[in-house]
């Protein structure tokens, strides 16, 4: 697993364009999103979409080649330093194939960040364009308007990703370990629905992955896991971070499932690393060389996430 280029890190005064390529956007999540931008001496612009509401799937925030133009637009445009996702929901997978990965290549690498259905954009960007990203909290959050840790932890990667190289996590070790990698991965759903399909890892090989998810139950939770297993992309794989299980029932029963799945492949996994769905939630990089420390709950970056 080759590592991806490393986009620029954001200098105070950086335009920051905010797009929703998912579900709806809630206005009032938006706004305080943008105070918190702004307190960070960002000039944050908001793409043409992000507020729209498709009127025959209302579960998506405008239409398909709506939010695929905010997006390509965005990252097209040289005054914008970084594309930060609104929210997440659903339709991303939907989007991937209207975008010219052509130009976005041409427009040069830039910071996104986003998580949960974002899975879909990080794979990507990695993919086609060959970028680090970082799977981190989205501008219309409520876990990040409400949660000054995962603030600063985001704001010390974009602007100071020399300090941030060492990621302590919350949780413990799964299956104890040391494991070394290019990190990969995010929503346990979007990475089993996107085998076999364009833009996406052919699997897991010699990398770091990380798995989170919200609202599954233990029984679809291992299904997922399961396709991961059987169609082969988790072969290889040198060791684990698990991240938030949020609404996917009792955790002792979430627990026993990722035991039972991921405990017999002789790697090293982390439970409950703090990333995802969560409060606090920490922004991790995808597409860099790292360590993993299961026992002590670390991941150190060989390099920082933004150059």
């Amino acid at each position: 697993m080759s590592e991806p280029v490393r986009p620029p890190r954001l200098a105070p005064g950086a335009r920051v364009a905010v797009v929703a390529p998912s579900g709806p956007v809630a206005e009032d999540r938006l706004q305080a999103g943008l105070d918190i931008l702004r307190g960070w001496d960002l000039d944050p612009v908001v793409a043409p979409h992000v507020l729209d509401r498709d009127g025959r799937l209302g579960h998506l925030a405008g239409s398909d080649a709506d939010r695929a133009a905010d997006l390509q637009r965005a990252w097209c445009d040289p005054s914008v330093a970084a594309v930060v996702c609104a929210r997440g929901g659903y339709g991303a997978q939907r989007l991937v194939d209207l975008l010219d990965w052509e130009a976005m290549r041409a427009a040069g690498p830039k910071a996104f960040v986003g998580f949960s259905d974002a899975t879909a954009l990080h794979e990507a960007f990695a993919t086609r364009l060959g970028l680090a990203t970082l799977y981190g909290p989205v501008a219309a959050g409520a876990d990040f308007v409400k949660s000054a840790e995962a603030q600063q932890h985001l704001r010390a990667t974009l602007f100071a990703p020399e300090t941030v190289r060492t990621i302590t996590g919350r949780g413990r070790a799964l299956v104890p370990g040391r494991a070394r990698g290019v990190t990969v991965g995010g929503c346990l759903r979007l990475l089993a629905t996107g085998i076999g399909t364009p833009h996406t890892h052919l699997g897991a090989r010699g990398g770091l992955l990380l798995l989170e998810d919200v609202g599954e139950q233990p029984y679809s939770l291992d299904r997922s896991i399961t396709q991961l297993l059987r169609s082969g992309w988790l072969d290889g794989v040198a060791g684990i971070l698990l991240g938030s299980w949020d609404r996917c029932g009792p955790y002792e029963a979430v627990r026993a499932v990722l035991a039972d799945r991921l405990g017999g492949l002789g790697v090293p996994v982390v439970e409950e690393f703090g990333f995802g769905h969560c409060e606090a939630a920490l922004t991790v990089p995808l597409g860099v060389t790292a360590e993993l420390d299961a026992d002590a709950g670390t991941l150190t970056l060989r390099e920082p996430a933004l150059r």
